[in-house]
């Protein structure tokens, strides 16, 4: 029950980011940057229609489809979302925070991918266009990333006849910035370092590290093509704020160590996913 109530937590909190960047940054400058709640910006130009009105019929019929296609599994996954989504929007008023509208779609964008990243997150949505690429998936084993593309592309290419070309690019450059930050928040805040090392002085290193940073080594076999003989190399795997005091740690006993380094995204196990230090 507490895990449910904080995943819906979460979703709330997303779609409030959602709605924020729509109706404060995105809305006033009409940039429809794909998505239902960038139909929804075109027809309140056109009609006259309040987005929420909009967002609530489309997100109805979405909620349909997705029973009818894809199962209760993502029907239960999408209807919080999709459900809160034009309320919400209905409820946080329209304002018009910033002149500027290329400041505006940064801002804006950014808010939005961010409120977008939490739902994926939480393999939740906000309904609208996330449906079809899922169904194009399912019954045309179509690359979703092809599918939202091409559902985005149809809303943002309305813009061209109901807007000018300027909000055009407005809106392309918005669906760009929203899959950085949705791809940034994905796998960037919580990114470690990978380290291997080889060195003479394996032994001390690895003793050091396990003791001043409580992070475990792995020995790996390697063969030096050079000499053809057999060597040791230690694997490390640590935050990035230990990066630098394992670099003083290995240049304490081998100051010629060879090192590579690489950032990696995601690490699951002892002590990052459960027991956060070893003991």
């Amino acid at each position: 029950m507490v895990k449910w109530i904080k995943k819906i937590l979460y979703i709330e909190i997303a779609i409030v980011l959602v709605s924020i960047g729509i109706n404060w940054f995105l809305g006033p400058h009409n940039i429809a940057a794909g998505g239902l709640t960038g139909l929804a910006i075109i027809f309140e130009r056109l009609f006259n229609l309040d987005r929420f009105i909009v967002i609530l019929i489309g997100n109805i019929i979405v909620l349909i489809i997705t029973y009818v296609f894809l199962g209760r599994e993502v029907f239960l996954n999408t209807v919080i979302g999709a459900g809160s989504l034009p309320f919400v929007i209905g409820l946080i008023p329209h304002k018009n925070l910033v002149s500027d509208p290329m400041l505006a779609m940064i801002v804006g964008s950014v808010i939005f991918g961010i409120g977008v990243a939490i739902l994926y997150n939480n393999k939740a949505s906000s309904g609208g266009t996330a449906v079809p690429p899922l169904i194009f998936k399912k019954y045309f084993n179509l690359n979703t990333a092809v599918g939202l593309f091409l559902t985005d592309g149809v809303v943002v290419t309305l813009c061209l006849f109901v807007f000018d070309v300027n909000t055009f690019f407005y809106a392309v450059l918005s669906i760009f910035i929203t899959s950085v930050t949705m791809n940034y928040i994905e796998t960037g805040i919580n990114k470690k370092k990978m380290v291997y090392i080889i060195s003479d002085k394996n032994e001390l290193i690895s003793n050091d590290i396990l003791h001043e940073l409580s992070r475990g080594v792995t020995i790996v076999p390697v063969i030096r093509a050079y000499k053809n003989d057999e060597m040791q190399m230690l694997l490390i795997t640590l935050d990035m704020k230990d990066y630098h005091q394992l670099i003083s740690i290995v240049n304490r006993y081998d100051e010629k160590a060879f090192i590579i380094a690489d950032s990696v995204s995601d690490v699951h196990g002892h002590g990052f996913t459960y027991e956060s230090r070893l003991t």
